[in-house]
């Protein structure tokens, strides 16, 4: 299925990011404005401290910026109470880190279960390891599989509550280049096809071939943005 790509999901309007750690200060966002559409898949390509899980990890209700705007559709993130912004996490965002967090006794399905118990209309955990082409691994726990399949399973618990918006931050930074392939193919198909508008941060560039765009960051700004005309898919990528 091709989603057509409509609506914004995500506007930021000058967002900056300052930590201060005694008397110094960290620019970590220098007044960011961006869009993302519904459905589409994004690269934020960059350097280590480019900005990258900043601005992802704002957009994803994580952290609050310095100042500037937020908006989720029609809710100004940078306006809502920490429980405004829990709720928007727990019904609308699924987060897919480069450690895949997942609880060592629990088996693969049992652990995408934990999200679907507090979700309001999720997948069959079944289902969501199916997305992932896991099924058949579903009764294994994460010791009994591979660094790419644990992966693949947090994939799976991030999109078992049906999230309109999946954030990954290096979901491949721990993994070989052939796992990868795996594990990014995983994420393209669900943006294919469940539609789930989809940001993936990584510093490599090859990546950058799957997205509908790709937006650089350097120094905490936008150094640029490129729109594909058409994607690889994840097999094609020349590492």
């Amino acid at each position: 299925m091709n989603v057509i790509k409509t609506g914004s999901v995500f506007r930021t309007k000058g967002v900056t990011k300052v930590y201060e750690m005694g008397d110094v200060k960290v620019h970590a966002l220098r007044g960011i404005d961006l869009e993302l559409v519904e459905g589409e898949f994004i690269v934020l390509l960059g350097a280590s401290g480019s900005g990258k899980s900043t601005l992802l990890n704002i957009l994803g209700g994580l952290d609050t910026p310095t100042a500037g705007s937020v908006f989720y559709q029609d809710q100004e993130l940078t306006a809502s109470s920490p429980a405004a912004l829990t709720q928007f996490r727990r019904k609308h965002v699924g987060f897919v880190f480069q450690f895949y967090n997942l609880i060592p006794s629990l088996t693969a399905r049992e652990n995408v279960e934990l999200v679907t118990e507090i979700a309001s209309n999720p997948m069959d955990p079944l289902e969501a390891l199916e997305m992932v082409k896991l099924q058949e691994r579903a009764n294994h726990f994460p010791a009994q599989l591979s660094g790419g399949e644990q992966q693949r399973v947090a994939i799976a618990r991030a999109i078992a509550k049906r999230p309109q918006v999946l954030l990954c931050d290096e979901p491949t930074g721990a993994l070989d280049v052939q796992t990868g392939i795996v594990v990014l193919e995983a994420i393209a198909r669900i943006n294919r096809e469940l539609g789930t508008t989809t940001a993936v941060i990584t510093h490599n560039a090859a990546i950058s071939a799957m997205a509908d765009r790709v937006v650089s960051l350097s120094d905490g700004q936008i150094s640029g943005v490129k729109t594909n005309a058409s994607k690889s898919g994840a097999a094609e990528l020349s590492w």
